[in-house]
């Protein structure tokens, strides 16, 4: 029988069964293991599953192991539930404001939280299926459900049983981490790992971490009804973005009514009259804010426990794994890949570097981690995605840019569909037209961002993407405007007495 989940999945209804019975059946009885594995993938996250299922592809003998739930982080406590909750809240906030922004029916009453989330459970089990254990099985891959140690450099054990490898993938992630604030661990608080389980809406929501996660949740549950008070010792929120990008959806989430603690010293945590107390501090005057719940969402923590990385003679830190920019680890039959080995912890990212591993362990690959181009995208309301360089990195390499930004009130549609707040803005090679990074501030922007995710990696320039017709009326059309002022801006005064004689020949 399968090894018990480390901690129950909850709240224990039909979905969460199905989700379990998907990627951690409890009668999965482990195959027995072949003499010896082109490769084990240890941990069936992102990374692991891309690199398990290329493998088999390909037509290796492959074993994945996973002690918990296959699908790792984004399929249970990440990517799927949390886009779920985003969504859920943004229909709300659509519909709370109809009236006043189109004329439609006013609605009255409160929302049923409860059936919001069992919406997201739902979907959550039904997409589990993909990461689920019976369709790697019928991949040809054997599925060991337990815990993974490794026992010497080519051989790791799970359940009793011993998997000899010639190569093997470490693929554990990562887990949300406290940060060392007095009292904290008194506490019950929430985490990216448990705040998916609440079936009742708190009342009053306390957030320590203004990064994506925190910003994604606090507005998220302020429009589905609770006082949010979202807490971070850095000025801003999303302090990695430009200023003025972190600003417009600052704004938006104050209009949300999230009550924001910046630039804020937490002392410490306490438990008082059935409530969660923070205890702050800014420019030396300490006040405290009361919650119902607290989420903290600062900070991560490699998987390396239990893992046995000493036996394979594989080196590790605070940080996680330590490999080589082709993802190479110290022990040369050894690779990791996903957030156990990187600081760009993104489900992306971790299929991207997996496809990096299959061809430089499998065959005589020598792709390097250096050579991806990494965008991501918060996923607020508006939303902030970049890809590519920040003007500060081109100041850091000793690179000169230009700077071209166009706002969303430019662009017809956004105007239109009421979703104007917001700019683009690319970094250009100084003198040309080669895109160096982009910054997109737009309600959808992670789904119009790809076109400059094209651009920065194959450098394409802004001459070539305006010669390409765009479908009007669209948001995305806002990049083809960006190609439009490039093209604007590159009449210098000496081409424009050029075309000046030019016309006088024929006037």
């Amino acid at each position: 029988m399968a090894e018990p989940l480390s901690h129950p999945m909850l709240p224990q209804d039909e979905h969460n069964e199905r989700l379990i019975a998907n990627v951690h059946p409890p009668d999965w009885v482990n195959p027995e293991p072949a003499d010896k594995y082109h490769l084990v993938v240890v941990g069936a996250g992102t990374a692991g599953l891309v690199s398990a299922a290329g493998a088999a592809g390909l037509g290796a003998k492959v074993a994945l192991i996973e002690r918990d739930l296959m699908g790792g982080d984004c399929l249970n406590v990440g990517c799927v539930p949390s886009k779920g909750v985003i969504r859920a809240a943004r229909a709300w906030k659509e519909a709370t404001t109809a009236a006043e922004h189109f004329g439609a029916p006013a609605t009255t009453g409160e929302g049923d939280f409860g059936k919001a989330m069992r919406r997201m459970r739902r979907i959550r089990a039904d997409i589990s299926k993909v990461d689920g254990v019976k369709r790697f099985h019928d991949l040809g891959i054997d599925v060991f459900i337990g815990s993974g140690r490794f026992v010497a450099a080519d051989a790791v054990e799970v359940a009793g049983h011993r998997l000899r490898f010639r190569r093997a993938v470490i693929a554990t992630g990562a887990r949300a981490a406290a940060p060392p604030i007095p009292g904290l661990a008194d506490v019950d608080y929430l985490t990216n790992e448990s705040i998916f389980s609440l079936t009742e809406l708190p009342r009053r929501l306390a957030v320590i971490g203004a990064g994506p996660i925190g910003c994604e949740m606090s507005q998220s549950f302020a429009r589905l009804g609770s006082h949010v008070t979202l807490i971070d010792m850095a000025p801003q929120v999303l302090i990695r973005e430009d200023k003025d990008a972190a600003a417009v959806v600052q704004e938006a989430m104050v209009e949300d009514d999230v009550n924001l603690e910046l630039g804020v010293k937490v002392n410490s945590v306490e438990q008082r009259d059935g409530a969660i107390v923070v205890h702050l501090e800014r420019d030396g005057q300490e006040f405290e804010v009361a919650a119902d719940h607290l989420l903290v969402a600062v900070g991560r923590a490699p998987n390396t426990d239990g893992l046995g990385l000493e036996a394979a003679g594989v080196e590790y830190g605070r940080r996680g794994v330590q490999v080589d920019e082709r993802l190479r680890t110290s022990n040369k039959r050894i690779y990791a890949a996903g957030d156990i080995a990187t600081k760009y912890q993104f489900t992306h990212t971790a299929d991207a570097q997996a496809r990096i591993v299959l061809q430089n362990a499998l065959f005589f690959g020598r792709a390097k981690t250096s050579d991806l181009t990494i965008p991501w995208c918060t996923y607020t309301s508006p939303e902030i995605a970049h890809v590519g360089m920040y003007e500060k990195d081109a100041v850091e390499q000793g690179l000169e840019v230009d700077t071209l930004t166009i706002p969303l009130d430019d662009v017809d549609r956004a105007v239109l569909d009421g979703e104007d707040a917001g700019f683009l803005r690319v970094h250009l090679k100084k003198g040309s037209d080669q895109i160096l990074g982009a910054t997109l501030v737009a309600a959808h922007a992670g789904d119009m961002i790809g076109e400059l995710c094209l651009a920065v990696t194959h450098k394409i320039g802004l001459g070539k993407i305006v010669s390409v017709i765009h479908p009007y009326p669209t948001q995305g059309e806002v990049i083809k405007k960006m190609g439009d002022l490039y093209r604007r801006g590159s009449l210098t005064p000496t081409v424009k007495k050029l075309f000046s004689w030019w016309f006088k020949l024929f006037s």
